[in-house]
């Protein structure tokens, strides 16, 4: 056996492991102090703080095997005593944070262009630059955050995760650079700080691609690419846009103000937004309690909501809903995170939900129900909002449904708000608004 040492040597450690990972696997132990990944090596080390912890894992493990996203992992004493930051930088490109990541995409089925890049990095901070290249490793690209610490929550959230369903795997790691330098602003670069940077050298033309990216993608795995989902925009809306919607929007972070203080929260906010997209994080702020940020999962989406939501009744007071300036949320002990809820809406089916969007009506429609639900159930679930007019349980496709008619616009909305994804019999109830205007449509 090695000597013993409070730093663990694993191996056999994939690209589809993070370091989120590695900590949950020896963090019952005792308390971890340095973690670093070798992932030119496909290994870790990894210190406690103590000696004992070390060898109190070790033993546990040589009992059981340690698996990761079903992966066999090794484990043994490391030969170093103490993990320092030589350590950390002896991969060039290593684990010492630095606010500029540099990222490999493995199984690139589909092109990642600049946009969808910063669809899926933006939500954890500022991108203030990206650059992509073609490398022997493959598709890479730089990506500098304003901070950071933007750079290793986006690190820990998204190493090992897929853009797209099945494909274009993300793999990360600290850049050893201090600044991206941009020359131009196209599909292949670009300097968010910077809008009037050129597209290319004269006399070579923008290469064209991200206008048609998505028409044929899978649904994506971890952001909702803007744009990238235009298959499903197109067939929502029979090839064109709501009137008022333009569809060119980048803005993904909306302000709320005029709330209702006293009744709202972060999860009911969500209950309303999620309508019209997927909800990456939500903040209310304390020093205007009636105001708060919600950041969508793309400009479209954001863009649906504002539309949408501006001047709907809710909890006696009229919202307002409009762009904000902050071009996303920073993550923190005030932010409620969404990301990775499965209760966003537009992860499946999002030309269904695109479809459904609209302005806030009197009557809600009703999905997941238990098979042997009952109308008078129902209405105990929801008259607490208002008057129900009507009512009416039906089955589609095998599945109990049912639509809601109250007397306004203002108590339908506030059922949806406090309703949706509660426990109706058992089940969790999904709400969304219906264009009917009556019950006897159904018929």
């Amino acid at each position: 056996m090695a000597e013993l040492s409070k730093v663990i040597h694993v191996r056999n450690v994939g690209h589809e492991i993070s370091e989120n990972d590695l900590l949950q696997l020896f963090q019952p132990f005792g308390i971890i102090t340095k973690l670093v990944m070798l992932r030119a090596k496909n290994q870790a080390l990894l210190q406690m703080q103590d000696v004992a912890s070390a060898m109190n894992a070790l033993q546990f493990y040589s009992n059981v095997q340690p698996t990761i996203r079903g992966r066999n992992v090794y484990v043994q004493f490391s030969s170093h005593q103490e993990l320092t930051t030589m350590d950390q930088n002896s991969q060039g490109r290593g684990d010492e944070p630095n606010r500029i990541l540099l990222v490999t995409i493995h199984h690139m089925l589909y092109p990642i262009t600049v946009e969808v890049l910063h669809q899926v990095f933006s939500p954890h901070g500022f991108v203030e630059k990206i650059v992509t290249f073609q490398k022997s490793a493959g598709f890479q690209a730089l990506i500098q955050y304003q901070l950071r610490q933007s750079a290793v929550a986006a690190r820990t959230s998204l190493q090992g995760r897929n853009i797209y369903d099945g494909c274009c795997q993300l793999d990360i790691q600290f850049s050893n650079l201090d600044e991206l330098q941009v020359n131009y602003n196209n599909d292949r670069s670009r300097d968010f700080t910077n809008p009037h940077l050129p597209s290319e050298q004269k006399g070579r033309s923008s290469q064209a691609g991200y206008g048609d990216v998505g028409v044929a993608y899978p649904q994506v795995g971890i952001a909702q690419v803007a744009m990238a989902n235009a298959a499903a925009i197109a067939a929502a809306f029979g090839g064109g846009l709501p009137p008022g919607i333009s569809g060119t929007n980048d803005r993904c972070t909306v302000l709320v103000s005029n709330l209702n203080p006293d009744r709202i929260d972060e999860d009911k906010l969500f209950n309303l937004f999620s309508l019209y997209g997927n909800i990456v994080r939500i903040k209310l702020l304390h020093n205007k309690p009636d105001h708060a940020l919600v950041q969508m999962g793309d400009g479209f989406q954001a863009e649906l909501a504002v539309h949408f939501l501006k001047g709907a009744m809710l909890f006696g007071k009229r919202l307002e809903v409009n762009f904000s300036k902050h071009p996303n949320i920073t993550q923190g002990a005030d932010t409620h995170e969404y990301s990775n809820s499965n209760l966003n809406r537009f992860n499946r089916n999002a030309a269904k939900n695109y479809k459904y969007c609209c302005s806030p009506t009197k009557m809600i429609h009703l999905s997941t129900l238990p098979q042997d639900i009952t109308e008078e159930e129902i209405v105990s679930h929801l008259e607490d909002h208002g008057a129900i007019v009507n009512t009416k349980l039906f089955e589609m496709n095998g599945k109990k449904q049912a639509l809601v008619l109250f007397e306004t616009e203002e108590q339908a909305t506030e059922a949806l708000v406090c309703k949706h994804a509660s426990s109706l019999a058992g089940s969790i109830i999904r709400i969304s608004f219906s264009q009917l205007q009556s019950i006897r449509e159904t018929s």
